[in-house]
């Protein structure tokens, strides 16, 4: 009965997680996407006109 105290014990104490570690993650995701895009989207969005113009174009 120890035992299995010791280890539903451990257990509980790994069910914690690394919250922090996960909001840390998913805001560098989002400030990259961010950036990413406000670099790339006006070039994207000339590549998409260019595409419409050619296919309209026919």
């Amino acid at each position: 009965m120890v035992r299995i105290r010791g280890f539903l014990a451990r257990l509980e104490g790994e069910d914690r997680g690394d919250v922090p570690g996960w909001v840390l993650i998913t805001l560098m995701t989002a400030g990259l996407v961010i950036i990413i895009w406000g670099l790339a989207g006006p070039a994207l969005s000339n590549v998409f006109q260019q595409a419409i113009e050619r296919v309209t174009g026919f």
